[in-house]
Order: C-alpha cells, then structure tokens, then sequence
C-alpha cells in the first residue's frame, strides 16, 4: 500500500499572526512523512496574499511567496486577492522568486497566451510511480481582470478542456479551486474523474471532509485558522483504497520558537519600509464612523474628483482611524486598509433618489461587514459629496434633483457586488477605476493639497 498525505491552506489573507505555527508544524509533517518513506504533498488554493498587512502591502506581496517557498509548498492557484489587488506589472513578476508552480488553468494574457509563470496542469511523480495531475482553477471575475490587462476564461469550460489529457496521463486527479463551494460541488457532480478537489474563496471548511459521489472536498476555513490534511491510500495497482479530510487547529498546534518576535518582525519591516511621509497636516483630519467629519468629507470628494462624476457617496466606517501631523505610507494603511476601487454607476434622479432613502436607515451605520474588500467593522453613516437635502428637497450641484435626469455617482466598489441597493445597482452598468484603492486616493488628494 501506497500513502499520500496532501497538506493545503487557503485564503490566508496575510494573518501572517498565525504563520510561524503553521510553519513549525508542516515542516515537522514534512520530516515525519518522509521518515516513514510517505509522499507528501503541499498547496495553497489562494487568496494567501492580502495587501491590508504591512509586509504585504510594502513588499506587493513577494514577501508572501518567501514564506511559501521556506515551506516546501509544491504548487498554489491564484485567488482574486492576488489576480485583482495588484497592479499588472506587479502580478507579473510576483512569482519571479517563487520554487512552486502556478497552476490556475483559466488565467491568461490578453491574447489567450498563458504568462510564463503559469500552467494550467501538472503531474507530480512519486516514488513508488503514481502519476498524480494537479489542475488548478480561479474565481471567474472577467471582467476586473480585463480592465488589468488579464484575460479570464470560464473554469468549468477549461476543466472539459484540460481533464481528458490530464485523466491519460494521471493515476489520481486534484483540483485545485478557487471559486466556492457551490462551484465545488457541482464540479464534483460533473467530473467524477477528479478524486479530490481542495476549495476555497467561500472561506468554507469541513471537519472531515464531504463527499460529493466518490469525489472528496477538503477546505480549510480562512485567516490560518485551520490547516487541511487529505491522506489518500492506495492498492498496488495504484487505485484508492481509502481517502479521508481532516483539518487542524492552527491555535492548538505547538507554538513555534520566538513565535511573538517573528509575528512583530512582520508588521515592524512593512512599518519600515511604508515610512515615507505623504505629507504634514496642519490641521487633524478627524474620524467618526457615526458623524460625518472633515476626513470623510475629504475621502468622498477625493473620490468624485478622481472618478469625474457628478455625485459621490462613502460609508464613514471605511476610515478607521484620525490622522494628524506627518503623515507616512503606512498610516495610510492603517486607516484605509481595504482592496477597494471606485466605481463609477449611471442613475437616474429617482434611482437615487432610492438609493438615498435606503441609506438614511437608522440601523444601517452599525451593520457590521464582513467581505466584499472590506476590513472595518461597522459600516458607518453615509457621507454624500454634490448632494444637499434640504426641507424635504435634494439639489444635485445646487439644483433641483431632475426625477428623469441621468447622474453619475461614484462609489465604493463594495456597493456593486449585489449585496447593498438590490433594487437598483445589480442591473447597472459598472465603470471600475483600477488599480487604485481609496487609499491611493486619499494619498493623491493629501499631497495635491500640499
């Protein structure tokens, strides 16, 4: 009998708190493993990089993959945090140092080339002979990519693309995935060839797995919290006799030496290198997720000046703090650590007028997200730039709000995702400003006032 253990994290998002234990412990797996002459395998299913942490925002994530090859890993697929975070060019050369592969079967250049950095399979060898084909597939946000200068195709027709060659040449078939759970399950459902399919994106988790037909899904949660393990056995004609998932407690491993000093070098060496001041305040810009302050005024006009659009609108929860005298980089970051880009929409006078009147809802400032790039906790109140109502009136610029006039509102991309205004921005087209965060806005405006 033949024994792989396949060990993945997923959607890590930089809680780099919880590295060094992770560490510790699959390089323990690793010589255990190897002592008793077992394979084994390790992947990351993406999102590992998140720009909301010093290091890897300082770093543009390279710093990231060090910590990935220290660990041995054999292979990861890209996660939107990683695809649509990054500007083109840093994307492109994020992998240079990386001694793992890049499997992610639906991501290309614009001229449907795979990047040199990328393949779509690969087939790990162990010593016994069995052919293991590892696909990997992400999260299809065609459209944001597009604007980045990537091409995204749709992962399901790449899977019908690439599995029967991959099932010639494979005794065992992992996929790699990306895109949810549900996806998942239907991906099971229709590939019964793949053995095992290692999810992530939805931040789902099971504690012993879940079987869809014969097809075994692992996934680890987020935040490296848990840590997946996959044990595949097999009989001499290198079929599986037995697969099962497990996960761990990242909390419950050992603690690893000097664990608190390396967490601390992380954050300390990002702190260092955003230390360039952007500018010198003269007055404090002061924050108030429940009041509309000078600082969310100053975000939400930053953000229709740099967007050209007639309105502009911000929840006050996305600053997280007050910023006053010298003002670095890192603060920044600090105080704007979301992955969110302006959006630009079309609305008519009464769609807004709408979209106003859901967000004068008395609890809707303390809702508290989760998702869609933000990294607050509450919402906030709704500050508005170009917008006055007054005795029951709305001026749009100083005039009256025309019910058929046609206005431009710029917005935190967050509002676009379907989860906010259901009745009127699903349906509209989006204008998506990238690369830029708000907090390059806010850097823009701060050194133009300077």
């Amino acid at each position: 009998m033949e024994t792989i253990h396949i060990y993945h994290t997923n959607d890590v998002h930089s809680h780099l708190e919880n590295w060094p234990r992770i560490e510790k412990f699959l390089k323990q797996r690793k010589t255990h493993h190897q002592k008793h002459k077992e394979e084994i395998l390790l992947f990351d299913i993406g999102d590992f990089i998140d720009r909301w942490h010093p290091y890897s925002e300082a770093t543009k994530g390279k710093g990231n993959i060090q910590l990935l090859n220290e660990c041995e890993y054999n292979a990861i697929t890209i996660g939107n945090n990683e695809g649509i975070n990054l500007p083109y060019d840093d994307l492109d050369h994020l992998y240079d140092e990386a001694h793992f592969d890049i499997l992610t079967a639906n991501f290309y250049k614009k001229n449907q080339v795979y990047p040199s950095w990328v393949k779509p399979y690969k087939i790990y060898p162990t010593k016994n002979g069995t052919r293991i084909g590892v696909i990997g597939v992400t999260a299809n946000f065609a459209h944001l990519y597009e604007l980045l200068g990537w091409k995204l195709t749709d992962p399901i027709m790449e899977l019908k693309r690439w599995l029967p060659s991959l099932k010639e040449q494979s005794d065992i078939i992992i996929c790699l995935s990306h895109l949810g759970l549900q996806d998942d399950e239907k991906i099971a459902s229709e590939f019964q060839e793949i053995d095992v399919i290692l999810g992530a994106h939805t931040h789902h988790y099971f504690e012993k797995g879940q079987l869809v037909g014969e097809t075994l899904l692992g996934a680890a949660g987020k935040y490296g919290y848990l840590m997946g393990h996959v044990t595949l056995k097999l009989n001499d004609q290198k079929q599986i006799n037995d697969k099962k998932a497990i996960v761990y407690e990242v909390k419950d491993l050992p603690e690893a030496a000097n664990e608190q000093e390396q967490i601390q070098a992380f954050l300390s060496l990002g702190k260092e290198r955003l230390s360039q001041k952007v500018t010198t305040l003269q007055v404090p810009l002061l924050n108030d997720p429940y009041k509309e302050t000078n600082f969310s005024r100053l975000l939400c006009s930053s953000l229709k000046e740099w967007c050209k659009s007639d309105i502009a609108m911000i929840n006050a929860g996305l600053l997280l703090g007050s910023l006053s005298g010298d003002v670095t980089e890192y603060d920044l970051l600090t105080i704007c650590p979301h992955p969110i880009n302006p959006c630009v929409v079309e609305l008519t006078g009464r769609e807004f007028k709408n979209i106003l009147s859901e967000t004068q809802d008395e609890n809707l400032p303390h809702k508290q997200i989760k998702g869609l790039g933000f990294r607050g906790d509450v919402l906030g109140i709704f500050v508005y730039e170009g917008i006055l109502v007054q005795d029951g009136r709305i001026f749009m610029n100083g005039k009256p709000l025309g019910m058929e006039e046609k206005y431009t509102l710029a917005m935190p991309d967050m509002f676009t995702f379907g989860h906010f205004f259901k009745e009127v921005i699903p349906s509209k087209q989006k204008n998506y400003f990238l690369p830029e965060f708000l907090r390059d806005l806010l850097k823009w405006k701060l050194q133009q006032m300077s």
